[in-house]
């Protein structure tokens, strides 16, 4: 079952969770399809409107860099872990 590793700043629109298995498996849009439908706050801050992924966060599939790999069509293999990345701006 595929894990997605959530960092501090987005834990509260997983219900405090640092890690969610999830049961869709085949492509990264499969599971953030299912993380849509049980978490959808979190949703929105990966994907935008339109259903892609923010441009300013990063999402890695078993430490690939997505955007590299196929965006939402990367494989995900049933062990994955996919971690979520949003970007630090400061200055």
């Amino acid at each position: 079952m595929p894990t997605l590793l959530i960092p501090g700043v987005l834990r509260a629109e997983a219900g405090g969770a640092a890690r969610l298995e999830v049961t869709a498996q085949g492509s990264l849009g499969a599971v953030l399809d299912e993380v849509r439908d049980r978490w959808p706050r979190l949703e929105r801050r990966i994907r935008d409107e339109s259903g892609t992924l923010r441009r300013y966060v990063n999402v890695y599939v078993d430490g690939e860099d997505c955007r590299r790999s196929g965006g939402l069509a990367t494989a995900v293999p049933p062990a994955a872990e996919i971690q979520v990345i949003p970007s630090v701006a400061g200055g």
